[in-house]
């Protein structure tokens, strides 16, 4: 029987989680699927997903994550119909590297510049004219991704999220998870707004949460822990053009800073383990951003305009976990993402749903190195 056969009623896949994570496989699908995905929260992408800084770099993470990055590219410069505005921007990236540390980025660039050929190493007087507030003095060289990109995070979001009811997908917000059983072959997922939905399969893209959501399930741990992460905006200099600066960061990731219009989105890079929640900034690491910035930059205002924190989830190998369960049948993990759901998500998505599916890998992502124990939850056995 094929899907346009069946009871327009039914379900063939459950996804919890309205973040980039589940919006993007579920739109990927439905497809040859009939999908219901469910929302916990009043608005989708309430938690990471609508707080991310909102950058594409392709040297950023493990080589799994670029791989992921690298192949997502065509994807978010040339989006189906259903993404009605571009959803990227030029915005290079500049990471640097304080004295005593030029060895550890020259090796980093030796491992990145395979999957991303255009970055360089560039010098100290270099790296000032690409970010003019930055101490030569203080570093031993940088490197620079002239083609990283800001990404437009709503549109891509809406543009999944379109997609995936144009494609007969039922979105329901306001739906928290209370209950999952499985029952003759079927999942059943209780809701707090009272409802229940049934299908063969669930997708845990709980971000945050999905740990819980296992458990629910009666699935082992992945071993997820939620971090804070504190983001913060101040005003630019005057005399600071920003249309065109790059984006600066610590090779350590002691901070980054990332130009918006008038203003400097600036960030601790805090990493700081935490429960699933409603994350809120740590002052204390928001002032130490300010001393490292004024250390490594002429930026020493200290005016917080606002600050907000969101949480990025990780397993112990920083890598995204998706695909089945190894015991509980018809349990399909999509979570993991940490900090690079946005620029991996039209990949990762791709190949969470040929797993759904059992067919291959999409080729260009195998071709970059990727291979299915690479994401599985199989891998912490």
């Amino acid at each position: 029987m094929t899907t346009s056969e069946r009871d327009p009623n039914s379900i063939d896949v459950i996804v919890i989680g309205g973040g980039i994570g589940g919006v993007s496989l579920g739109y990927e699908l439905a497809s040859d699927r009939r999908v219901t995905l469910l929302e916990r929260e009043k608005t989708l992408a309430f938690h990471t997903t609508g707080r991310s800084a909102a950058l594409f770099l392709e040297t950023y993470g493990n080589s799994t994550i670029r791989a992921l990055t690298t192949a997502s590219r065509e994807f978010l410069t040339n989006p189906p119909e259903h993404f009605r505005s571009e959803l990227l921007a030029p915005r290079p990236l500049l990471q640097f590297a304080a004295s005593g540390r030029g060895d550890a980025l020259e090796a980093m660039y030796a491992d990145v510049s395979r999957l991303t050929p255009d970055a360089q190493l560039v010098s100290p007087a270099d790296a000032q004219t690409l970010f003019p507030p930055l101490r030569p003095e203080l570093i031993d060289c940088a490197l620079y991704e002239p083609h990283s990109m800001e990404v437009d995070v709503h549109a891509l979001h809406q543009g999944f999220v379109r997609g995936l009811r144009d494609r007969g997908g039922r979105v329901h917000t306001g739906a928290g998870v209370t209950q999952l059983r499985r029952i003759d072959g079927l999942w059943h997922v209780h809701t707090t707004d009272g409802s229940v939905h049934t299908a063969p399969l669930v997708v845990d893209a709980a971000g945050a949460w999905a740990d819980v959501l296992g458990a629910m399930a009666g699935a082992d741990p992945i071993g997820l822990v939620p971090m804070r992460r504190s983001v913060f905006m101040v005003a630019a200099p005057d005399n600071l053009d920003t249309a065109n600066l790059a984006t600066l960061s610590d090779m350590d990731e002691k901070f980054y800073i990332k130009p918006e219009g008038a203003q400097l989105l600036c960030s601790p890079a805090d990493e700081t383990p935490t429960e699933p929640s409603d994350a809120r900034p740590d002052e204390l690491e928001i002032a130490r951003a300010f001393d490292d910035i004024a250390e490594a930059t002429t930026l020493t205002g200290r005016h917080l305009r606002s600050s907000w924190a969101g949480l990025r989830s990780f397993v112990p190998d920083r890598t995204p976990v998706v695909g089945f369960d190894r015991e509980v049948e018809g349990f399909f993990w999509c979570a993991g993402q940490g900090g690079y759901g946005i620029q991996t998500c039209a990949a990762l998505a791709r190949v969470g749903a040929t797993m759904v599916r059992g067919e291959p890998l999409p080729v260009d992502v195998t071709e970059r190195g990727l291979r299915p124990g690479d994401v599985a939850p199989q891998r912490f056995g």
